[in-house]
């Protein structure tokens, strides 16, 4: 048996995985992120580890022969977040999340400063990174700074306090931009552009490797046979690609979950920072992904339910699919955007709005707003050489067949649904955590899911897109002018 453990920013999601790759328990606790200031986003360690302790006891509560005999723990989850330790591994401020923007001026610092970053880490400098949050730390809160002995991401720091070792995953740490990615080890000279040096980093170790064993004290606390082995995991997108078996060059997947990510697998380093395409280490050897990233996909959903107080699937409802294009225009850059604008200050727009226009009609407009934003993600990866054929589509968001359609019009491409499509991530980690336990193949392990169904485009609906796609981008641009 093994099990996965997903820290999203949303929530903390727990999934039991027994040898035949069946899921035979799950349980999820909810997470929420404060913002004590404009751009800013935040949240408490602390929060973390409750929620988790909260998920894995309820399924021990539910299933507990089946959690007594896990043999690997595999973790995975929100990338980039900064967690500050003490000598003490005491938490010294709350982390500093990935959707957060606040260090744009540190972001050019930092290229100044380092400017070999592109070419060592294959990416752009991004207020969603890791390093100029630490910039940002240093500048602006130097008293924590001096106090500063390790960094963690979330799920290291989940770690420390599962095993007591600070280990992290290449795919995890090529989102720091401390790390070197086409030798998978930290850059001394990326790390000393922030006044860091190794020994504030974790250790490093492949996804499929064995990376800590659980505290005895835990495994006790949820009954456990013997303390389970723990994986050295995956950052969330990487973990979805184990888990949707994304391990062959050419394998794609669209993860429509809070932030949106349309990734590709391929077997060499290949960055291209010029359309901010994300170069980030598989969580296998061997093998890279190349990203494009919109920051505000399903959470653009969800905050407009908030706004008009209807639940998202009323909303859904309300839309009449043979309507066409909505008449109205949404722009999805609630929290900036990072492919291709790398943009941390650009904000959110409706645009074309009337008399006649209805909450439907804003509704649709949100979706395909986020397709478009897709669009911008797709044309970015065949600036780099990249094309995709299809993809799977994961994530909460994919749970509306209407968003899929959409989508698929939009970029032009069949879009697969799957069975568990939302259990991607914590799947992949509980694939991992085998794979650490068991030292099998990775290909015989991370197979392709059940497809219930492939949605190609309507050629109708892709043409009319096809001309929207650039208004959509006058629009954009209109929009950054405005508000510079």
């Amino acid at each position: 048996m093994f099990l996965g453990l997903d820290f999203g920013t949303s929530s903390v999601k727990a999934l039991l995985v027994d040898e035949e790759q069946r899921i035979v328990g799950h349980a999820a606790v909810a997470l929420t992120a404060a913002s004590p200031a404009p751009g800013w986003s935040e949240q408490d360690p602390e929060a973390w580890w409750q929620a988790m302790l909260g998920a894995v006891d309820a399924l021990k509560a539910a299933h507990p022969r089946e959690l007594a005999a896990v043999a690997g723990l595999g973790l995975c989850g929100q990338m980039h977040g900064a967690v500050l330790t003490d000598r003490n591994g005491r938490v010294l401020r709350p982390c500093i999340l990935w959707n957060d923007t606040r260090s744009t001026r540190e972001c050019r610092e930092l290229e100044e400063i380092f400017p070999q970053l592109h070419d060592v880490t294959g990416n752009l400098a991004m207020p969603g990174f890791t390093a100029p949050k630490l910039l940002w730390v240093r500048r602006h809160e130097p008293d924590v700074f001096a106090q500063l002995a390790r960094m963690l991401l979330p799920k290291a720091y989940i770690r420390y306090r599962l095993t007591g070792e600070a280990i992290e995953d290449m795919s995890d740490a090529s989102g720091t931009l401390w790390l070197d990615g086409a030798t998978r080890d930290w850059s001394d000279a990326a790390l000393a552009a922030t006044g860091l040096d190794r020994q504030a980093m974790p250790r490093l170790v492949e996804g499929a490797r064995p990376a800590g064993t659980l505290k005895a004290e835990l495994a006790q606390r949820w009954g456990m046979a013997r303390p389970p082995l723990l994986a050295g995991g995956a950052g969330d997108n990487a973990a979805s690609a184990v888990g949707l078996g994304a391990v062959r060059p050419g394998d794609a997947f669209l993860s429509l979950g809070t932030s949106g990510v349309l990734s590709v697998t391929t077997d060499h380093f290949a960055p291209y920072p010029a359309a901010a395409v994300h170069s980030f280490c598989h969580a296998l050897p061997g093998l890279w992904q190349e990203m494009g990233v919109t920051l505000s996909a399903a959470a653009s959903l969800a905050w407009w339910a908030g706004v008009s107080g209807h639940p998202e699937a009323a909303l859904l409802a309300e839309i009449d699919p043979s309507a066409g294009p909505s008449a109205a225009w949404f722009l999805p850059y609630l929290s900036g955007e990072r492919t291709p604008l790398n943009d941390g200050t650009v904000r959110g727009a409706f645009a074309g709005l009337s008399h006649q226009t209805s909450r439907a009609t804003l509704t649709r407009a949100v979706l395909e707003g986020v397709a478009f934003s897709f669009r911008d993600c797709l044309d970015a990866l065949a600036q780099a050489g990249i094309k995709i054929r299809d993809a799977d589509v994961v994530g909460g968001g994919s749970r509306s067949r209407l968003w899929i359609e959409i989508l698929a019009a939009a970029l032009g491409i069949p879009l697969n649904r799957l069975t568990d499509g939302e259990h991607g991530g914590a799947f992949g980690a509980a694939r991992l955590a085998r794979l650490a336990v068991t030292g099998e193949d990775p290909a015989a392990v991370c197979t392709p899911p059940k497809r219930l169904e492939t949605i190609a485009p309507d050629p109708g609906l892709a043409e009319a897109y096809a001309q929207r796609i650039t208004r959509y981008r006058q629009l954009g641009a209109a929009v950054r002018t405005a508000l510079a």
